[in-house]
Order: C-alpha cells, then structure tokens, then sequence
C-alpha cells in the first residue's frame, strides 16, 4: 500500500525575509553609532564613496540637490567617507560631518570613514565593486566619488565614474521611482 502525505506548500518568502549584502551590512554613522543600511530596504539608494579634500568635493553639492529633487519621492544618498585615494579624507568624523554641513549643507546620511580597497574594504563596497565592475572588468574603486545606484531590491544597477557628475544620474534615478 502507498501511503501519499500531503505536505504544506512553502510559503514564498518576501524581501524582508532574505538576507541582503546592502542592508545587512554593518555601518557606523559619523556619531560612532553602530547600525546597518535594513531602514533603507525598498527604497533606491545612490552609494559614493566621498572625500573632503579632493577635486570632486564639489559634487557634494550635486548629491545634495539629488538627495532633495527625490528623497520625498524615496532615493536616498549615502557617503561613505575614504582616506585611501591620495589622503583626501584626512580629517575626524566631527570634522568631516561640520565640513559637509558648512560647506554644501549636506542633509543626506554621512557615515564613518571606510576603505573601499584592498584587504580592509568595507563589505559593502566589496559587493558593490562585485556586482557593477569597472571599466574592462576591474573591481577596484579608481578614485573619490565613485557612484553605485542600486534600486529598491537592493539590486546594484549601474557604476558610475568620479568624473560623472551627479546631474547626469538623474534620468537613471528616474527610471528606479
């Protein structure tokens, strides 16, 4: 005799059930508070790797104006401060955070100074570069305000260059709202 049992079908499992690289990943706001990116989950999100003392400190600026023409429509933009390109980024998380808010009135999320290369990167960073390479392939971060756009699964998008000027991204972000 053949005995057949019914089994419960599995239940689909949502995105708030999958573990996640982007929202998973363990951050530090310039405060030193320890925290993850999960309060970002289902919202697009422009990731840069930034520097004060650079020539593409500017683009602050820019981020700025993307952070208020679609933070209410949901993209946020996130800084992730770095030292490795050229000693840009030399200064405290104090000071890092009263030079953006003086200097471009940065309102968007600044976090604590990371490395974006080598052996130290950030695990974020590591899957960012992994999941949108370079040019011909290379993952490493080739300089100061290299731009991620990820959309609200937390899918990595599009890579952008230090020399793509935040207003050029804007038609992409459009695409993701």
């Amino acid at each position: 005799m053949c005995r057949v049992t019914a089994r419960a079908p599995e239940q689909p499992r949502t995105g708030a059930d999958v573990k996640h690289p982007i929202y998973d990943a363990a951050v530090e706001t310039l405060a030193g508070e320890p925290g993850d990116l999960s309060t970002f989950r289902g919202k697009p999100l422009l990731i840069v790797n930034t520097a004060s003392k650079c020539g593409f400190t500017p683009q602050y600026a820019g981020l700025e104006q993307l952070h208020q023409r679609y933070g209410e429509r949901g993209l946020v933009v996130l800084g992730f401060p770095c030292n490795q390109f050229g000693r840009q980024e030399p200064g405290t998380a104090e000071e890092i955070g009263a030079f953006c808010q003086r200097n471009y009135g940065v309102s968007f999320p600044v976090y604590a100074k990371i490395d974006v290369n080598g052996a130290n990167a950030h695990p974020l960073f590591q899957h960012l570069k992994a999941e949108a390479p370079g040019v011909l392939g290379t993952q490493a971060i080739k300089w100061n305000f290299t731009k991620f756009l990820v959309d609200r699964e937390g899918a990595v998008v599009k890579r952008y260059s230090s020399r793509t000027k935040p207003d050029a991204i804007a038609s992409d972000i459009e695409q993701l709202l």
